[in-house]
């Protein structure tokens, strides 16, 4: 397996340099739950058959995270991505971020804002950007400002920051109109199989409709 899981990295790419949510809940939780299913996708754990998602292959990754979500998965009736993404969000953030804490990549920082409300924050120990992320942005701004193959990875994290809106903040230096052709050149790409890519493509529309969906029983209900 890869060192650094796509839930990481997004994780890192949502996080300001302060330690805060730029993303928002719950658009970080489904990300991450699409995370899981991309990861397990790639690894061609999981494949999307008459619009659900099913277990192709149940042999564990190694990787706790993903192997829970994998026997989850195989152990309930056959759903479709959302449903799943919807099952699989809760509670994923605080654990990326604690593994990402035990591995030093970011500290944890609890204080109150105007001494009554809780607050925790992620920042880097270094107060530098982590190395994964620096990593991480520049595979994607590679692949957007090239013209040639991009890995299965990047891909994968350019159609998951895509999906829950991150693309327009972290690459607001690149020309609109360049990424978003580049990014359906991407998408039209050879760069894994076609039970893959079909399975990513849909973890991403579920991802995006999960996210719509919340934001807008949101508004709704502020009004």
């Amino acid at each position: 397996m890869h060192g650094l899981l796509l839930t990481d990295e997004l994780v890192l790419l949502a996080y300001d340099d302060a330690g805060a949510n730029r993303l928002g809940r719950p658009h970080l939780d489904y990300g991450l739950a699409g995370a899981v299913l991309l990861e397990l996708a790639l690894a061609r754990r999981v494949e999307v058959t008459d619009k659900r998602l099913v277990v192709a292959d149940p042999t564990p990754t190694g990787v706790p995270l993903l192997d829970e979500a994998l026997a989850t998965v195989g152990d309930g009736r056959p759903r479709t991505p959302k449903d799943w993404i919807g099952k699989l969000a809760k509670g994923l953030p605080d654990r990326v971020l604690d593994g990402l804490v035990d591995a030093g990549v970011l500290r944890r920082e609890s204080d109150r804002v105007l001494l009554v409300f809780p607050r925790t924050r992620y920042p880097s120990p270094t107060g530098a950007e982590p190395a994964a992320e620096t990593a991480a942005r520049q595979r994607m701004v590679d692949a957007l400002v090239g013209d040639g193959p991009v890995d299965a990875r990047t891909a994968a994290l350019l159609t998951l920051t895509g999906a829950v809106g991150l693309d327009r903040k972290l690459f607001r230096e690149l020309p609109k109109e360049r990424v978003k052709a580049r990014l359906a050149e991407i998408a039209a790409g050879d760069w894994a199989s076609a039970a893959t890519k079909k399975a990513i493509e849909e973890m991403q529309a579920a991802v995006m409709i999960a996210t719509t969906t919340t934001a807008a029983i949101a508004v709704t209900t502020a009004s």
